[in-house]
């Protein structure tokens, strides 16, 4: 029922959205391009996908002891994140006209379409992830068959991030090379010939590709929790808890946790009120803490009558360790790349003394930024597992997704708001309506950065949580002593830094495509600065999506094939260790590069508020050459890497079948 409640929320937010006005013709004109452009890349990205997934799908009927119903679970799983993806963005792009348009009355009703329309994306996920399982464990009985299913979303979510990183990061960077550092014209000015593919991919990078990749995280935590709880009910894992006197329960508590949240994030909607004088972040902020204790006070009385006092509560312990790590996640990664904060305004300060000084402090401070989350999370495992042992880290996991719907539609608000900011700009709309969309995206930067904060702290649980899975499964002892496990571990954490290269590397071979093309445009094109002329958009959106489908496949098929050759070559042991080391280097390199990239970002829009100089300076051009490194950093390789380590995980967990 819940998740059948979250999908008429959806369809409620939708239907509020479609029928604010969509603005003058010029407003829809813009959205209008927007639109063609997101959803030819979507078409084009998951003709891709699909082609492996039938591909991936044939292979997995050969495995035995599962065939159809691995095939079918791995297609429900790619269907699923399809499906929530294209519905999201979808509505996404329709509602940033509605919210530019909206703006003329002022913040509060720009915020809430807005907000609506990242809605759609939040209770999608949730809604369609929680149906999935549960449909797929009342047919097969044995969450173990479910696996498949998750494999089926991180495939998707790989692509969806990967690809909708490149090529978001092929029109920014394109954009603000050549449009602000040599051309001298503002963020989103309608003759910059990137403007339009620059919007296209705020949507199908962070609309999409992260709604991808927490659907992914969402469904991978309850399958792992699912998984070790039915070891606990058939007696393959022993317990110090009594959990085989409550029948069922083991199984389906990530379940009933996760339809708490989907509760939680309903009521939390509420929360999203503006007040007079009040920074709109209140606003979306209040409504994600008071998820987050709702969810909690509805664990505890959910584990205490089930399960009594002493065991509800050390399994309720698990699950709000894994509330709290989250919660702790995201306000770090907010202090850290917050303009309001100090970490963003000294690498602003340093911005005076050149490019160089820029980068070494937003790299300094990106390296800081990961030491608070790291043990909190660490602290999470531990307690989760004093609590309720190998279960309550999996449970742990399921407690930070729990609160998926409403991280998403606050994270999904960010690119609606955004994108708002820069129809009111090529539109040529009055100055103080772009005021309240650069308030509205103001606050856009800050969910987008605690929900970064949020998917990577809740991809290292899931990954912990699949990781405790595989060697239940395997019975494996990880011995350090081992050289397998060793060299297993090590190319673990090579793998992430190969991962990181790829895509970075194919984000500087696209942008690299852009910045002549746009060049061409200025270049060939008379009339074309003194806004005489009209730019070639189409062009600049068929570059970024060639490239961003073109290079996404090679760091795509490196997740999927070395885990494979570790496993055949070296072992379990050694694919277990390989594990451990993609997950402790993945974690260590998303906190780094999202946090720097944030921080760098941010660091530039303080200058442009005025400080040292404003726009046009040489802090200025400085603090612009930051945001440009950090832009692949915290929008393609760091995010990427949430989906890296899940999948590799969920492929040990299938090849452990086999081997």
């Amino acid at each position: 029922m819940t998740g059948l409640a979250a999908l008429a929320v959806s369809g409620v937010s939708a239907h509020l959205v479609l029928r604010e006005s969509p603005g003058s013709p010029r407003v829809r004109e813009i959205s209008g391009a927007i639109y063609e452009g997101a959803t030819a890349y979507l078409r084009r990205q998951y003709v891709t996908i699909w082609l492996f997934v039938l591909i991936i799908a044939t292979l997995l009927f050969f495995v035995p002891g599962w065939k159809w119903r691995a095939s079918l679970a791995f297609i429900g799983g790619a269907l699923s994140s399809t499906v929530a993806g294209f519905l999201g963005m979808h509505i996404a792009i329709r509602a940033n006209s509605r919210t530019a348009n909206a703006a003329l009355s002022g913040v509060n009703k720009a915020l809430k379409v807005a907000f609506r329309g990242g809605l759609v994306m939040g209770m999608s996920v949730v809604g369609i992830g929680l149906l999935g399982v549960l449909l797929f464990y009342n047919w097969f009985q044995d969450p173990t068959f479910i696996l498949p299913y998750s494999f089926g979303a991180s495939s998707v979510a790989l692509f969806a991030r990967v690809g909708g990183g490149i090529y978001t990061k092929t029109a920014d960077v394109g954009a603000d090379l050549v449009g602000k550092l040599e051309a001298g014209i503002p963020e989103d000015d309608p003759r910059n010939p990137a403007v339009i593919a620059d919007n296209v991919g705020d949507n199908v990078g962070d609309v999409a590709g992260m709604g991808a990749d927490l659907f992914e995280s969402y469904v991978a935590s309850m399958i792992a929790a699912m998984i070790v709880g039915f070891l606990i009910h058939q007696g393959d894992l022993l317990s110090k808890l009594p959990l085989r006197d409550y029948g069922m329960w083991p199984v389906t508590l990530p379940l009933l946790i996760s339809a708490i949240g989907i509760i939680a994030s309903i009521i939390g909607i509420f929360f999203v009120r503006t007040r007079r004088g009040k920074d709109p972040s209140y606003a979306l902020n209040g409504a994600s803490i008071g998820t987050i204790v709702l969810t909690a006070v509805g664990t505890f009385f959910a584990t205490q009558r089930i399960f009594g006092w002493e065991v509800g509560l050390k399994l309720f312990i698990a699950v709000f360790s894994g509330l709290a790590a989250g919660l702790v996640v995201g306000i770090t990664s907010d202090y850290f790349t917050n303009r309001i904060h100090r970490p963003a305004q000294f690498i602003a300060t340093s911005a005076q003394s050149g490019a160089a000084i820029n980068l070494l402090t937003g790299f300094s401070i990106g390296m800081l930024s990961s030491v608070l989350p790291i043990l909190a999370i660490s602290i999470a495992v531990i307690s989760a597992y004093l609590a309720a042992e190998v279960y309550g880290i999996c449970l742990a996991g399921v407690g930070m997704l729990a609160v998926t719907g409403i991280i998403v539609s606050t994270d999904a608000y960010g690119p609606v708001a955004d994108n708002a900011g820069g129809i009111v700009e090529q539109s040529g709309m009055p100055k103080r309506v772009r005021n309240v969309t650069d308030a509205l995206d103001s606050v856009g930067n800050t969910t987008k950065a605690i929900c970064k904060g949020f998917a990577i702290g809740s991809a290292a649980l899931t990954a912990i949580a699949l990781f405790v899975t595989y060697s239940q499964l395997t019975k494996v002892s990880l011995n350090l002593l081992d050289p397998n496990v060793v060299a297993g571990a090590f190319i673990g954490g090579g793998t992430v830094a190969l991962f990181c290269s790829l895509t970075i590397l194919a984000v500087g071979r696209n942008a690299f495509r852009m910045v002549g093309e746009v060049r061409r445009q200025f270049r060939e094109m008379p009339g074309l600065l003194e806004g005489k002329a009209k730019p070639d958009y189409a062009r600049c959106i068929d570059i970024a999506t060639r490239g961003a489908l073109k290079e996404l496949l090679a760091p795509g098929l490196a997740a999927l094939v070395i885990p494979i050759l570790i496993g055949l070559l070296l072992g379990k042991a050694a694919l277990g260790g390989f594990i451990a080391g993609s997950i402790v280097a993945g974690l260590i390199f998303a906190l780094l590069m999202a946090n720097a990239g944030g921080a760098w970002d941010n660091a530039k829009k303080y200058i442009e508020l005025g400080k040292f100089g404003g726009k046009g300076s040489k802090a200025h051009a400085a603090a612009v050459v930051g945001d440009t490194v950090g832009d692949p950093f915290k929008d393609t390789a760091g995010p990427s890497l949430n989906i890296l380590i899940k999948l590799m995980s969920i492929v040990a967990l299938i090849l452990a079948q086999v081997l």
